[in-house]
């Protein structure tokens, strides 16, 4: 059996053409229960959302001329399917009929606060500054909730600076159903480690190491109870944070336990070299590239069906990010190079970033065009998963018109091909849900939705 998509348990059948290989020799199964026909299982459906700050090259005016100057603008010409990509989009040119453009669309919410701020929001859309900087649960976490039971990992989150960094410079996208941030991974070698390496070879040691989390777990939640009513409100709202983080760990430690006698996919030989799992800060091509793969091959073995990518935080030089562009040959900061769109040789110079940012979304693209969604499946990964790529700005303090790029999805009814522009009465979140329920979550609206986007399904 191909061993890079795993099957669920309770929907296991064996294919009538599987032969037992060994020796040199193959022998074809006699016809087993496992192998009778019955209803067709529900193909696989996955979500990713990719993020980057700062926002984007704008469109500009020259001196004593009407018409904007483009070449180097984020958001194509035109509109719906009559559009051209400019400069900084052009890697995505091959991939034109899998993609849909948005324009105009923000977070109510969030227009008003400070455009540094609005990193922490991307997936929620909640006004954290009016809020005692809480969050909500991001709208990736409530499909992790909805596909756990279906996979070894609910969710894969990363980011550049890894960790949940702080608030409104949050190092993550993810936000537990508490609205606590949720560390995001970022050490190649350590991603790969944890969703492909051989952690679980040794099931009686993994069985202890268990067994050791889940009584440790147990003696701090009976602690912490015995000692809650004794503390005041600000102290019992401190030690529900903490609890909150604890019993994240505690359903980390069960889901172990239920995968544990399951073997961990084998990847190829060809799937090993490509990836740099050595590759860090230092080097973003290979960094980048090498974030997108693991999520490629998660998808493609089944490990999970959700996952977020943070490509540097809002904070600045405090972000290891932040220098990507220097380490690239640009001149400045991240930040710096955001603030100077507008000056002379500054738009030329973002939207050279900006068309950085889309060849590594490209590549990845390619990689989930290019390979089936699952064993004898008509249609390809990319069909079976909706990405969301973007920011929440458009220049750098402006929390209106993200630029957005939804890809994929074409199997769970997605068309794309087109650039949609939207005005300030149609909320952002009407993406979150209108993805959501195409991924079969059974949700109504998320946050401040007001509906689907009947344009793109």
């Amino acid at each position: 059996m191909n061993r890079d998509v795993f099957i669920p348990r309770n929907n296991w059948k064996l294919n009538r053409r599987t032969f037992l290989r060994g020796a040199g020799a193959s022998l074809a199964l006699p016809a087993l229960d496992c192998m009778a026909s019955s209803s067709p299982v529900e193909e696989p459906r996955r979500m990713a959302a990719i993020y980057f700050p700062f926002g984007v090259a704008m469109a500009m005016k020259k001196k004593g001329e009407d018409q904007p100057t483009s070449d180097w603008a984020w958001f194509p010409d035109g509109e719906g399917r009559d559009y051209t990509l400019n400069k900084s989009l052009q890697p995505l040119a091959p991939h034109r009929d899998d993609f849909t453009i948005l324009g105009g669309l923000s977070h109510p919410e969030v227009r008003r606060i400070g455009g540094h701020d609005s990193g922490d929001t991307f997936l929620t859309g909640y006004d954290i500054r009016a809020n005692q900087l809480r969050n909500i649960q991001s709208m990736d976490q409530v499909a992790a909730s909805h596909f756990q039971d279906q996979t070894r990992f609910p969710s894969l989150i990363m980011s550049t600076d890894g960790g949940v960094g702080e608030p409104t410079r949050s190092s993550t996208l993810s936000y537990n159903d508490y609205g606590r941030p949720i560390p995001a991974l970022n050490q190649p070698r350590q991603i790969f480690e944890r969703f492909f390496g051989s952690g679980d070879a040794d099931s009686k040691r993994d069985r202890s190491r268990l067994r050791s989390a889940r009584s440790l777990l147990d003696l701090v939640l009976d602690d912490a109870r015995s000692i809650r009513t004794d503390l005041g409100k600000h102290d019992q709202e401190k030690l529900d944070e903490y609890l909150d983080s604890v019993r994240d760990v505690e359903k980390r430690v069960e889901r172990s336990q239920a995968w544990i006698d399951l073997p961990k996919p084998i990847l190829t030989d060809q799937d090993r070299e490509r990836l740099k799992l050595d590759s860090d800060s230092q080097v973003p091509d290979d960094y980048i590239g090498t974030m997108y793969d693991l999520i490629y091959l998660a998808f493609r073995t089944d490990s999970t069906r959700v996952a977020t990518y943070q490509i540097t935080s809002m904070g600045d030089q405090s972000s290891l990010g932040g220098k990507f562009p220097q380490l690239l040959g640009f001149g400045g900061s991240l930040h710096k190079l955001a603030h100077g769109w507008n000056k002379p040789g500054g738009h030329e110079a973002l939207g050279k970033w900006d068309h950085f940012l889309a060849g590594k979304f490209s590549d990845f693209l390619t990689r989930m065009k290019e390979t089936p969604g699952a064993p004898e499946s008509d249609v390809s990964l990319l069909d079976q998963t909706t990405i969301l790529y973007g920011s929440s700005n458009s220049t750098t303090h402006n929390n209106q018109n993200y630029p957005l790029v939804l890809a994929g999805g074409k199997s769970m009814g997605f068309r794309h091909g087109q650039y949609l522009k939207y005005g300030d009465d149609t909320p952002f979140s009407n993406v979150f849900t209108t993805m959501l329920k195409q991924s079969g979550v059974p949700v109504d609206s998320f946050g401040d939705s007001t509906g689907l986007l009947s344009e793109l399904v």
